[in-house]
């Protein structure tokens, strides 16, 4: 019988899953006993094109975090299709607004930056997306960071995104 895969590869299984741990909205862990502030969708258990969905709806709701997890489960389910890197760019999206969220300004403008190079290689409104648009407005947060203009932190306000 195969050995159960180890570490982050291969599908979770009862064995394999980590209790879960309580977290803030921004998915940063808390302590053990403290309570738990972000709820996520079993997106393991949803088709892509739902979890294309979701993720679209928590990022055009701020919920940036939510946004890349879903986001990251379809791009995983994408693997091996011509919208893997699609997925990947869109997860990098949202890993790097929670980064601008959570204070890191290098987390923050790498991930938008290769997010938009991504996305940028996929025909303007590519599963309902404006990719044109978002990539351009991507690489421009990622200037306002490195430049100053947008100041990363719980308080950095954002427009809203068409996705």
């Amino acid at each position: 019988m195969p050995r159960e895969p180890a570490g982050k590869s291969g599908p979770p299984s009862e064995k394999r899953n980590k209790p879960e741990r309580p977290r803030d909205q921004l998915g940063r862990p808390l302590d053990w006993g403290a309570e738990n502030q972000l709820v996520l969708e079993d997106f393991d258990n949803l088709t892509l094109e739902a979890n294309h969905e979701l993720a679209r709806a928590h990022a055009r709701a701020g919920r940036w975090f939510q946004a890349h997890e879903a986001w990251e489960t379809a791009w995983k389910q994408a693997k091996g299709s011509g919208d893997a890197e699609f997925f990947k760019g869109l997860s990098q999206m949202g890993a790097g607004y929670v980064h601008l969220l959570r204070g890191n300004a290098h987390g923050a403008q790498t991930l938008l930056r290769r997010a938009a190079s991504r996305i940028a290689r996929y025909p303007d409104g590519h599963a309902g997306v404006p990719t044109t648009a978002l990539s351009a407005r991507l690489l421009d947060d990622a200037a306002g960071v490195e430049d100053g203009d947008l100041m990363p932190g719980p308080t950095v306000w954002l427009e809203p995104l068409d996705v």
